[in-house]
């Protein structure tokens, strides 16, 4: 049996673990990262999934992943580039009309003014609402939260002015603003949306936001931040826009591996980590499935913190509270992932044509009403999955043909509302021809056109890529999984209940989508405390 030391040893080579350790190595850090599958990129990679066909196999879609980070990791020196859609969404309606929403603010208006001239009047205070919150929240994002019912002794002053600088920010916002505020982190979605908007399809392309990654109803209480949260980006200087990385979201994390590298990081693929190791109450190193013995001064888990805690662990080694509170952490997204290969872009009955046009471009929603999202999450309760999914579909090569041969062409579509725990060796045939139904609806050349496909059930999503539950963001965006609760109260700052154990993946604050902001902020702690 083989051992070797460093200072960090990560665990998970996802976008989260590769930022993490660029950041620790360029603090003069010895780091270690090691990943269970034999690529690096966890749920940002492009993979090949027919002869001659790539995409982006989990996340698809750019624009949390945060400015600073690319900046400080140099990736558009290691060949990342990203290109903006040309408007957000496009919502295609089962009357024949469509939407086009999410370009310059008058072109938008003028298109929801085709059902409802008073919310095209409503949508400049909508956002500039919206904005002022988002902008309230980002703030946040490459900070630690206040550390509620952490070591007074350790932490406890540190805390102090956290809080004291988060009641202070709240305070300076008009009473509306502390209302909204208030609003988006307990009322639902679909309210938030009802007392603003009297038109469905607007409704719709605002609410699809609420349930992307949320096994939820858009009338659940607390889906309104889950909107917000997808509202925090920018595209190359841009903020609210949408792109996406030319040569898939595998380029994101290629550039930060050959960064991290660049940097003296040794990355590890194919080296599953059996267990890790405790000592006196401290962690200090991992043991991978080989056999080898990775001893460190600290571990840093970019894995689902149910992962960490309830299989990599012995829960002999961890606070009773802990297990019990950890048990009832909330992970399963309903997602549903496929890839398709196709010989030709889809001809919608609401914008005939199969040659490039600027819908194809955008993110195409099918879910045409807030009352079609919540019964798709009621079928999924009932059922197992949604008989109608809410589907949205992008095709990436009518703006990058490195991912096709050509003249043909790859889309992705991200599928919601799927029983998290149903039976999917059953159910994942059937799921996938009502998913596929649902194109057919509006694109009748689809099936015509599909030359393979790769699908993922939740359970495909835990199994392959460690996403429990298939939950995308490493546990649900709910209030009591949020900023000082993320994971769990007492253990906000990136810390674990053990010594030298930190978290450095969306299970910590700020939480999912590909940001690189949690592995950003655990490095600073984890340097911190080295130093």
């Amino acid at each position: 049996m083989s051992s070797t030391s460093c200072d960090v040893v990560i665990v998970g080579a996802g976008h989260n673990g590769l930022t993490c350790a660029c950041y620790l190595a360029a603090a003069g850090l010895k780091v270690r990262v090691v990943e269970r599958r034999s690529v690096v990129g966890g749920a940002a990679v492009t993979e090949e999934f027919h002869p001659g066909f790539r995409n982006s196999t989990l996340s698809y879609t750019v624009s949390l992943l945060n400015p600073k980070i690319i900046r400080d990791l140099r990736l558009a020196d290691h060949g990342l580039r990203i290109v903006e859609r040309p408007y957000s969404n496009f919502v295609p309606l089962p009357d024949g009309r469509s939407l086009k929403f999410g370009g310059d603010l008058a072109a938008s208006q003028a298109e929801v003014a085709k059902f409802s001239r008073s919310d095209a009047e409503a949508l400049p205070a909508y956002f500039a609402r919206l904005d002022r919150l988002a902008e309230q929240l980002k703030q946040w994002v490459l900070r630690a939260p206040p550390n509620l019912g952490g070591p007074f002794i350790v932490e406890g002053w540190r805390d102090l002015v956290a809080g004291a600088q988060l009641l202070l920010q709240a305070g300076r916002l008009p009473r509306e603003g502390q209302r909204d505020l208030v609003d988006i982190f307990t009322k639902s979605a679909g309210d938030w949306l009802d007392s603003w908007f009297e038109s469905e399809p607007l409704k719709a392309v605002l609410g699809w936001d609420s349930v992307v990654g949320n096994y939820a109803s858009p009338y659940a209480a607390g889906s309104a931040y889950v909107l917000l949260h997808h509202c925090f980006g920018e595209v190359n200087g841009k903020p609210g826009k949408w792109g996406h990385a030319i040569g898939g979201m595998g380029t994101i994390t290629q550039a930060m591996a050959a960064e991290a590298r660049k940097r003296g990081v040794d990355i590890a693929v194919d080296a599953p980590v059996a267990r890790v190791i405790v000592e006196r109450g401290a962690a200090v190193g991992v043991e991978l499935a080989s056999g080898e013995i990775i001893r460190a001064r600290a571990v840093a888990s970019n894995i689902n913190p149910k992962l960490l805690y309830q299989r990599l662990l012995d829960p002999a080694d961890l606070p009773d509270e802990f297990n019990e509170a950890m048990r009832r952490y909330k992970c399963g997204s309903g997602s549903f992932r496929v890839t398709v290969a196709l010989s030709e872009l889809p001809d919608f009955l609401a914008m005939p044509g199969s040659h490039a046009q600027p819908h194809h471009a955008s993110g195409i929603v099918f879910a045409p009403s807030l009352g079609y999202m919540d019964r798709a999450w009621h079928d999924a309760v009932a059922q197992g999955y949604a008989q109608q999914p809410i589907v949205e579909m992008l095709i990436p090569t009518v703006v990058d043909d490195t991912l096709a041969p050509a003249g043909a062409h790859v889309a992705s579509l991200f599928c919601q509302q799927f029983k998290p725990e149903a039976d999917w060796s059953a159910l994942k045939g059937p799921a996938l021809q009502a998913i596929f139904d649902v194109v057919q609806g509006h694109c009748p050349n689809f099936r015509r056109s599909l030359l393979g496909w790769h699908a993922l059930s939740p359970a495909d999503l835990e199994s392959e890529y460690g996403l429990i539950g298939g939950d995308i963001f490493h546990g649900q965006l709910s209030l009591d999984q949020l900023f000082s609760m993320r994971p769990l109260m007492g253990y906000a700052r990136y810390r674990g209940p053990l010594k030298g154990l930190y978290h450095c993946g969306s299970g910590a604050h700020p939480g999912g989508g590909v940001t690189g902001a949690p592995g950003h902020n655990a490095a600073r702690e984890i340097v911190r405390d080295m130093n």
